[in-house]
């Protein structure tokens, strides 16, 4: 079992892969802010183009955890996907 965040957060992305159902587009949603959140940090620039809905949410969603710690970001990631797989 792995013990560092940083192999839980890896095993996560991995399970991520696995789900057997899908998640609603905005839990989906949550699982990508909080990966880009934890591997990038704060988002910086929104996307170009204003009709490119689903880049807006996108960027919307993780502008939203701005300030959150990579570390907090991997662990909620993480917690979500366990949630997800039970």
């Amino acid at each position: 079992m792995p013990t560092d965040l940083k192999e839980i957060f890896e095993q996560a992305i991995a399970d991520s892969k696995s789900l057997t159902d899908r998640p609603s587009n905005d839990t989906l949603l949550q699982l990508y802010s909080l990966y880009k959140q934890a591997t990038d940090g704060d988002a910086a620039e929104p996307p170009s183009n204003p009709f490119d809905f689903v880049a807006k949410a996108k960027y919307e969603t993780w502008a939203g955890l701005k300030g959150k710690t990579k570390e907090t970001a991997m662990q909620e990631y993480a917690d979500l996907v366990n949630k997800l797989k039970n």
